[in-house]
């Protein structure tokens, strides 16, 4: 059985009238973990270069979801006020200006500062795409998130997999900066359809009257029409009050939470395990390549299907399993391990694709994936850094997988919440 949708709007040629803006969620989708995933393969390099130690390694790996939680608390405004094109536009330029300046520090403070402002970048990206795909693709949610969930899963893996290899060949400021032109080009579909929108060059800016007239068509608020920079259009209630806000945000923030903490003491634990550190890179890329399958086909599915906690429940099985591998014999199978462990966060897609499922509009998609993605990166911002710490207070991995395995308990309740078949305008 279907999940529980209003009428569809008729489905249309994924490319008409919408080209530049599938390429821009498509390219934007793919610089949203490229601050992340060039930086953790390079920390021990990084740490002998700077002097810095495990404890900045964990609050160098804090500092993603802490910049994801503040953009995704306050990126609803922004939009609001700039419009979801103008923010999304924004979000590439501060990721690119981040990633540049970056390569060029020379202490840790600046990395620190550097990171965070390419990563304030990211986490607008975060928010503003759910409300982007739900705006201009609503007959093609499945198809399109699929995409741009995919493209953000080769935009972890890359960085991943290439940082070591080009920080040899290269030097570490060639490795870090390199992903700065991938935000540059970002950012060029998003300047192309402001402008095409606001000069009337093509039949792309009629897209969001198309919109409108379906909306008034089928009974649901209409939007605000200011060109590109179509305000959100106003909602009413409190989404902090709906259970399937925050059951969305505990799953979504506990996979994040696990999620990080893996990219950034991976590594770390592969090595002290007898690994090298190509070998921690390359499988903090294999971690991610399992993210991919899983954005493959899930959106698709989840929007198929009237209830997908099996899915949540499977998700949990694998971290079981995973965790219990790399805590008693990391080096015995590593990639079973790590390919089980890739599959845990099959909950993220799944939580991205239910934000426009669990909801009736773009102003509503906006809304729930600020509060989602503000409130649970702020739920995980701690986690590499309580990881971390649990690490070197007891000198093993015991502790930090204890309290992995507690927070995937959280996982599985804010599954069981979001997964059941109603709208988030129904339950505020």
């Amino acid at each position: 059985m279907n999940a529980p949708s209003l009428a569809a709007p008729l489905a249309r040629p994924l490319w008409r009238d919408r080209a530049l803006v599938l390429a821009g969620i498509a390219m934007s989708a793919f610089n949203l973990r490229t601050a992340v995933t060039s930086l953790t393969p390079l920390l021990d390099t990084l740490g002998q270069t700077f002097g810095f130690g495990p404890t900045m390694t964990g609050v160098l790996g804090m500092v993603p979801t802490a910049a994801f939680a503040v953009f995704g608390v306050v990126t609803p405004a922004i939009a609001h006020r700039l419009g979801l094109e103008r923010t999304a536009l924004l979000a590439m330029a501060l990721a690119a200006i981040g990633l540049f300046v970056r390569a060029f520090v020379g202490d840790t403070a600046m990395l620190l500062v550097t990171s965070a402002i390419a990563l304030s970048g990211m986490g607008m990206g975060n928010v503003v795409l759910p409300p982007l795909v739900k705006r201009y693709f609503a007959d093609r949610v499945g198809t399109v998130s699929t995409l741009y969930i995919t493209v953000l899963q080769l935009g972890t893996i890359l960085p991943a997999l290439f940082a070591v290899p080009i920080a040899t060949a290269a030097g570490w400021r060639v490795s870090l900066g390199a992903w700065s032109l991938v935000a540059v080009a970002a950012a060029l579909p998003w300047i192309g359809v402001l402008w095409m929108e606001r000069f009337g060059h093509s039949r792309q800016a009629k897209v969001l009257a198309d919109t409108h007239d379906r909306a008034v068509a089928c009974g649901d608020p209409a939007p605000e029409l200011d060109g590109a920079t179509e305000r959100t259009e106003r909602t009413t209630g409190r989404v902090w009050r709906s259970p399937v806000a925050w059951g969305l945000t505990l799953m979504f923030g506990m996979t994040s939470l696990t999620t990080y903490s893996m990219f950034t003491w991976l590594p770390k634990l592969l090595t002290e395990a007898g690994g090298s550190p190509a070998l921690g890179g390359t499988m903090v890329a294999l971690f991610s390549t399992m993210g991919l399958l899983s954005a493959l086909f899930l959106p698709a599915l989840a929007v198929r299907i009237r209830n997908p906690f099996p899915i949540v429940v499977f998700c949990g099985a694998s971290y079981i399993a995973a965790f219990a591998g790399l805590l008693l014999a990391p080096m015995a199978a590593p990639l079973l391990w790590v390919a089980l462990l890739g599959l845990g966060p099959s909950t993220f897609p799944l939580s991205l694709t239910l934000i426009n499922l669990r909801t009736r509009t773009p102003g509503g998609s906006s809304r729930l994936s600020g509060f989602v993605q503000g409130v649970g990166y702020s739920l995980s911002c701690l986690g590499p850094l309580l990881f971390g710490w649990l690490h070197d207070a007891t000198h093993g991995w015991e502790w930090p997988f204890a309290f992995l395995a507690l927070c995937l308990l959280a996982l599985l309740y804010g599954g069981w919440l979001a997964s059941r078949p109603r709208m988030l305008e129904d339950t505020w």
